[in-house]
């Protein structure tokens, strides 16, 4: 395919994805009504405290059988990640962002992490149908299939945040040749490992000789790499919002859900219908256990876009594409001002100024609604589940996202 043909794919796409994100902008006409009560599914809690994010990531790891995460001792103790652990020692000292993506994951903190034990949860929420016992882990009560997958969507996650930790060089932009040498070694590190991550989640997905699910999952790694062609960046490929149309209604849920639905919402959504798949289920479950994971990883990225202004910090670096950001701009486009300098980098803007900004108009607000109502559509789709350990987990989970 040709440059052109594929620049007019990815806005044909983009324009489809863009009218299926109109719907989200009813989230402005029910402004009012999506201050949500989100009270009733705590009290399905095991207990009738408040849900702690890590005692109900706890408790579900409990139920699926063990740690969900593929960085598990079968991974820490290989030869392969023992060598890039080695190699990123050298990286210790050094600005490259691959140390803060590899801190994330060894943390293990509100992020990426707990995606693999979502699938699962979902596996063991729907059951299974007419599948051979051989297949299934009874202790769990999830198909080993499941399993394979539930590593896939880690592995395709995290492999997809080393790649996109690659810096770009440009001539004099380290003028330091130490600076210059720690950037080349690190980018040698990030390419390698996350092309390492992406070949045994392929090499784990065809082992399970399931070509609809080979299909759907190649089809979330195909919206991962579209995301990164959505909107303006700068020199380094650091996203940057877009400049808002004349009537700006409705923009930031649109332009913010574009791009999440993509980078986000697409995998976790589609690891869930997989999942669905590889049970049995039909298509009418499949499609529910979609919106299922597409909502969470809306309400997560919320989340996490709201946290930064939350911790009270000014000089803390944050997504300018973030949703409190692109409720500001839809607001006063006039803070574009600050963000547009860094066209150049990111690294020219004052945080401290956008962050005063933000914090002084209604994006936090908003930002919070829009948590809640993705955490809400999300909660509904439980409602298709039998009541059980895992659905009440997967309750837990979400209302522990609500503890601004």
């Amino acid at each position: 395919m040709s440059v052109n043909k594929s620049v007019l794919f990815l806005i044909r796409r983009s324009k489809t994805l863009s009218s299926s994100c109109n719907k989200s902008s009813l989230f402005y006409a029910d402004r009012q009504k999506v201050n949500l009560d989100l009270k009733k599914y705590s009290t399905k809690t095991v207990n009738s405290q408040k849900p702690d994010w890590n005692r109900a990531v706890s408790e579900a790891e409990k139920i699926v059988g063990y740690p969900t995460s593929f960085l598990s001792l079968r991974w820490l103790l290989s030869d392969e990640i023992a060598n890039v652990a080695l190699h990123l020692r050298k990286l210790v000292g050094s600005n490259h962002p691959l140390l803060k993506t590899a801190k994330s994951l060894i943390y293990n903190g509100r992020n990426m992490q707990a995606w693999g034990l979502i699938v699962l949860l979902i596996s063991k929420a729907a059951g299974h149908i007419n599948v051979e016992d051989m297949e299934e882990d009874k202790s769990a009560g999830v198909l080993h299939s499941q399993r394979a997958l539930a590593e896939v969507t880690e592995m395709i996650r995290t492999s997809h945040l080393v790649h996109k930790g690659l810096v770009n060089i440009r001539p004099g932009v380290y003028p330091e040749q130490s600076e210059l040498d720690d950037m080349t070694f690190g980018n040698k590190i990030a390419l390698l490992s996350g092309d390492y991550l992406l070949g045994n989640s392929s090499a784990e997905l065809a082992a399970l000789r399931n070509q609809d699910l080979v299909e759907l999952m190649s089809s979330a790694v195909r919206d991962l790499a579209e995301a990164e062609f959505v909107g303006r960046r700068d020199s380094q490929d650091n996203p940057l919002p877009s400049v808002p149309p004349a009537d700006r209604t409705g923009y930031a849920v649109k332009e913010w859900t574009l791009r999440n639905v993509l980078s986000a919402g697409a995998l976790l959504g589609k690891s869930c219908k997989g999942t669905l798949k590889l049970a049995g289920h039909n298509e009418k479950m499949q499609e529910e256990g979609y919106k299922f994971g597409k909502h969470l990883a809306l309400a997560w990225q919320a989340y996490l876009d709201l946290s930064p202004f939350i911790s009270k910090d000014r000089n803390n670096q944050f997504n300018v594409c973030s949703a409190p950001v692109m409720f500001h701009i839809e607001h006063d486009p006039l803070i574009l001002v600050e963000i547009d300098k860094g066209l150049e980098s990111v690294q020219n803007i004052d945080y401290a100024k956008v962050y005063d900004i933000v914090v002084s108009g209604p994006g936090i607000e908003l930002t919070k609604q829009l948590q809640q109502e993705h955490s809400q559509r999300a909660m509904e789709v439980l409602d298709v589940f039998q009541e059980s350990d895992a659905r009440t987990a997967l309750s837990n989970i979400i209302a522990a996202m609500g503890d601004f």
